[in-house]
């Protein structure tokens, strides 16, 4: 029998908890106590690139991967450089999800910098790129020089509360067309902003990101990528605050029983993946909404405009007061997931061009902030 998150919660609070007495109470309550102090730090730093940088990795990435990598040798200067040990060839085999991730980090760099009083010149790979592979080559080159009249954007007080809200929404709470005519003028970047509210069209939107979330975690190599950056437990999660986390009491509580683990996770025949199915799905099928973002071409540069625009389209969700989460899914181009993007560019692309983004939008629970990694080990050559 398939067990509903929800039953699995009372399960495991209601049974395992208090089997195991005062001390494993106590460790199930615990919450990670170091990843989530970038949050907390951003901002607070004497070199202005320091400052801007602090606020930049706080950006949404795919898989909180958290890519990104700053030398700070030159003066004045930040060069962005990926981190090749931080990309995820399954899912993402072109880079191009991970180059989105970056371009986000570039706006919210920008932004704060702005607000700091500083112009970010950022010229994008100064030596190259490829259309295939990220190397080593900068993605970046972003001169800082101050500028006191340089215009502040509004979005960037939204930072320190966006989320990516991986939680059921409120199927009883419509979002009213008019939230679309918000959140697209942001868009400024090249890119095509698109979205739905229509429940029909949200139907078959919810079926398309379902099937595509199914071939993803059916596909044994795809699936495993993700199992990879599991990190259960406060432990694991301060060790490695990147990937994809699974703390609180709840999962405290399942990896300490042996009830949840990566093993557990992977096999398809245990509670743990049943549920975690359950979970899961329960997000793509509870859609209130859908916007996306498309683009004419897909050069590199294309694809760090697009990351651009898409922070600018959540933190303008996040002002409404929307959940927001990426279904990216049925974007991804490894070959099982050939018909979903098919479908999706069909719709969205008939005339050509790429479909870079595609999010439910929704009223959902609030929710933590990602773990993040501290800048300073994001910093090379300081």
């Amino acid at each position: 029998m398939t067990l509903s998150r929800r039953k699995m919660i009372f399960l495991v609070g209601g049974g395992a908890v208090l089997a195991a007495g005062g001390g494993f109470g106590y460790a199930a309550t615990r919450t990670p106590q170091t990843a989530y102090l970038p949050w907390d730090r951003a901002g607070g730093y004497e070199d202005p690139r320091m400052r801007a940088l602090s606020w930049a990795l706080l950006a949404p990435n795919p898989h909180n991967r958290q890519p990104w990598l700053a030398d700070l040798s030159e003066d004045g200067i930040i060069t962005l450089h990926v981190d090749p040990d931080r990309l995820l060839p399954q899912t993402d085999p072109f880079n191009r999800q991970i180059t989105i991730g970056l371009g986000c980090f570039l706006e919210l760099l920008r932004m704060a910098a702005a607000e700091d009083g500083y112009r970010a010149e950022i010229a994008l790979f100064p030596q190259g790129s490829s259309a295939v592979d990220l190397d080593m080559r900068p993605v970046a080159r972003i001169a800082l020089t101050p500028n006191a009249a340089i215009a502040r954007d509004p979005l960037f007080a939204l930072a320190p509360v966006r989320r990516s809200n991986k939680e059921p929404f409120d199927v009883n709470r419509t979002v009213a067309p008019e939230m679309l005519a918000q959140i697209g003028p942001p868009v400024r970047n090249g890119t095509r902003f698109g979205g739905t509210v229509d429940p029909a069209e949200v139907n078959e939107w919810r079926t398309l990101t379902h099937e595509a979330l199914r071939i993803e975690v059916g596909t044994p190599h795809t699936f495993q990528e993700s199992v990879d950056l599991f990190r259960i437990g406060r432990r694991e999660v301060d060790a490695n605050p990147d990937g994809i986390d699974f703390s609180g009491p709840m999962f405290e509580a399942m990896h300490l029983t042996g009830m949840f683990s990566r093993e557990a996770a992977a096999d398809p025949t245990s509670l743990a993946y049943k549920a975690g199915m359950d979970a899961v799905f329960a997000n793509t099928d509870t859609a209130m909404g859908h916007v996306w973002l498309v683009t004419a071409d897909n050069s590199r540069e294309t694809q760090i405009a697009t990351g651009a625009d898409w922070l600018r389209v959540n933190l303008a969700a996040t002002s409404l007061g929307l959940g927001f989460q990426p279904l990216s899914q049925a974007l991804q181009e490894f070959p099982e997931m050939a018909e979903p993007y098919r479908l999706v560019h069909e719709r969205l692309a008939p005339a050509g061009g790429t479909v870079q983004m595609l999010s439910r939008i929704g009223y959902g629970p609030v929710v933590a902030n990602s773990p993040r990694w501290p800048l300073e080990s994001r910093i090379m050559n300081a």
